[in-house]
């Protein structure tokens, strides 16, 4: 004996709809966006007797991976230099579309007393050429998705080396970690 099978519309018409809402859901996973420091420029030196601090502009690229908008509020992004606090840079609130790159502009400022107490090992890095730097910073924000705000937190840890002189990026490695949290209505 020989079954046939009947085919049914309504039943491959529920399995394609169950494929694409898979698809679906799989690419909405939250990603974490990237962080890559562009370039590093002095824009100014402040007399603190008997030191001097440095002003900077940081540029730093950030990519939004994810099918949603985000905004995001005010943070610091905390500088150090052989595990002290060097000095702080100021992330400005604002949004970013989905799935874009932009470019946002850092003004940072580094403490010349913190400087001094490394005095010893900045001269060997400035005859090195070779100075490392880390930062990290945790940036607050909400991502609309349909109606819903979803809140996150993304923590981000950099590791940069920098010609001291010439102020290049020579290498880095920039980790993010994001954590949404349920909807708020």
């Amino acid at each position: 004996m020989e079954k046939t099978v009947k085919w049914s519309w309504s039943s491959a018409l529920i399995g394609a709809a169950s494929a694409v809402a898979a698809s679906a859901i799989l690419s909405a996973k939250p990603k974490d966006p990237t962080f890559h420091l562009i370039s590093i420029s002095f824009t100014s030196f402040k007399l603190n007797f008997p030191l001097l601090d440095a002003d900077l502009l940081l540029t730093v690229h950030v990519t939004n991976p994810n099918i949603v908008p985000i905004n995001y509020s005010a943070a610091t992004m905390s500088i150090f230099y052989h595990g002290s606090l060097l000095g702080s840079a100021q992330v400005q609130a604002g949004s970013q579309p989905p799935r874009s790159c932009q470019l946002l502009h850092l003004p940072a400022r580094l403490g010349g007393l913190q400087m001094a107490q490394h005095a010893v090992t900045f001269v060997s890095d400035l005859a090195k050429r070779e100075m490392m730097i880390e930062a990290t910073v945790d940036i607050c924000g909400t991502a609309k998705v349909l109606w819903w705000d979803h809140s996150f937190v993304i923590h981000v840890d950099s590791h940069i080396t920098v010609d001291p002189v010439f102020l290049d990026v020579i290498e880095q490695e920039n980790t993010s970690e994001l954590e949404v949290f349920a909807a708020s209505e």
